[in-house]
């Protein structure tokens, strides 16, 4: 698994992405005391859920994996010349 550049940056990106969507389908209500590694695992498994991402063989999901699949699930969303691309 390759570490994008600017990882980190697009992790919080896609956190607030998926807690929104997850919020608008009306799949979950997230409140202020959820860690954000219970949100990461909540949105993985709902993107997982909704066929928005390819799920990892269970042997390899973790955190950093999760994390890592959101942050390329928010990449293709961002536009080509998007500074956290560059």
């Amino acid at each position: 698994m390759k570490k994008l550049k600017h990882e980190a940056e697009l992790v919080k990106a896609a956190l607030l992405a998926g807690m929104k969507y997850g919020e608008e389908r009306g799949a979950v209500e997230f409140e202020p005391t959820d860690s954000a590694n219970e949100r990461i695992q909540y949105i993985y498994r709902l993107l997982v859920h909704d066929q928005k991402i390819q799920p990892l063989p269970e042997d390899q999901v973790s955190q950093q994996s999760m994390r890592h699949k959101l942050a390329l699930w928010y990449a293709r969303q961002l536009p080509k010349d998007h500074p956290l691309l560059k």
